[in-house]
């Protein structure tokens, strides 16, 4: 279902270029784990709309699902749901508009994001990919890798944007907290900051959420994910944000990598969702970190010395020929240790 999310364009750099998340991505990466024979690949199940609406607002799943339809009924209009106009710091933003192009520019954090006839679809089928290794790892297994396109961490309950639509990594968490779990882990290694998931569960104290990316003044979404944002209320102290600037290095990285992982440990999470995001890759199209392929392995087995039960569901890298190699990477280092 993944292939019917299919943007052909994206506003990136102030002209018009091809979408970096397209289709291959998520191709690369299973013909990776296939050579590798890294386990067994299974279908999702489907576990139905009650584990989204856990984490995401019912109008603007409603939106999701129905807004192609009115756009495309629309004479005139032609391509892309694209959103020109969004509710900004000084117009007033309680009530949401009529037309799909003012719902669009309500429920998007950023313009680079299109919806297409196969959006809703292929978003609903990637939650379920996750929810499906979310199941694997409550059943008992170790590890279990949701290989999700479209990526998730930058929505929120009621916002798309970054390529994300429905938040996968906070899917996942509810999950295991419904099912038990008093505390989980969100941590998210991919170059942008998770903004989706930290307002998700910022004031909320069974989740503890970490983000290592790059620096907001320099790199998207720009307006979270600083040092100062820890958390409020009962999540006071449940968050923890990592931006480093351009041109950083391994060496940079990991150490705040490590001090991530400490905090998890010490915060005594019952559960792990990661959010496997590899376009920290020195290569990377639209990011700036310099991490190369053997770093992945270092860094998953990093996360599996955490010890705890680990749902990884995949989110952004956009070095489209590298990024089979350093996901499953990643992959091979946490299972070199977990076994």
């Amino acid at each position: 279902d993944h292939l019917l999310h299919d943007m052909k364009r994206e506003l990136y750099g102030g002209i018009m270029v091809p979408a970096h998340e397209m289709p291959r991505r998520a191709d690369m990466v299973l013909n990776r784990i296939k050579s590798q024979s890294l386990g067994d690949i299974v279908g999702p199940d489907d576990f139905g709309m009650a584990p989204i609406a856990r984490i995401h607002d019912a109008d603007f799943l409603t939106f999701l699902e129905t807004v192609w339809d009115e756009w495309s009924a629309i004479e005139g209009y032609e391509g892309e749901v694209i959103p020109t106009v969004w509710p900004s710091r000084r117009l007033n933003a309680t009530r949401i508009p009529g037309f799909p192009e003012g719902k669009a520019g309500y429920y998007a954090l950023s313009a680079e994001t299109s919806i297409t006839a196969g959006t809703w679809k292929a978003a609903y089928s990637s939650a379920q990919v996750a929810l499906t290794a979310q199941k694997a790892v409550a059943d008992g297994a170790r590890a279990a890798f949701g290989l999700c396109r479209p990526p998730g961490h930058h929505a929120a309950a009621d916002m798309y944007g970054g390529y994300c639509f429905l938040n996968n990594a906070a899917i996942t968490a509810q999950a295991f907290l419904d099912q038990g779990a008093s505390k989980v882990a969100v941590l998210d290694p991919d170059f942008h900051h998770g903004n989706g998931t930290q307002s998700i569960f910022y004031e909320r104290g069974d989740v503890f959420f970490a983000s290592v990316h790059g620096d907001p003044s320099d790199a998207f979404p720009h307006f979270l994910g600083w040092v100062d944002e820890t958390g409020a209320g009962t999540g006071a102290g449940c968050n923890a944000n990592y931006p480093l600037p351009p041109g950083a290095g391994f060496e940079e990285w990991f150490r705040a990598f490590e001090n991530a992982c400490g905090k998890i440990a010490d915060f005594g999470a019952e559960a792990l969702v990661v959010s496997h995001g590899v376009d920290t890759y020195k290569n990377d199209p639209i990011s700036f970190f310099k991490l190369d392929s053997p770093d992945y392995v270092t860094y998953g087995k990093r996360i599996a010395e955490l010890g705890l039960p680990t749902v990884f569901v995949m989110e952004g890298g956009y070095a489209v020929e590298e990024i089979g190699i350093n996901a499953v990477n990643v992959l091979s280092g946490f299972d070199e240790v977990a076994g």
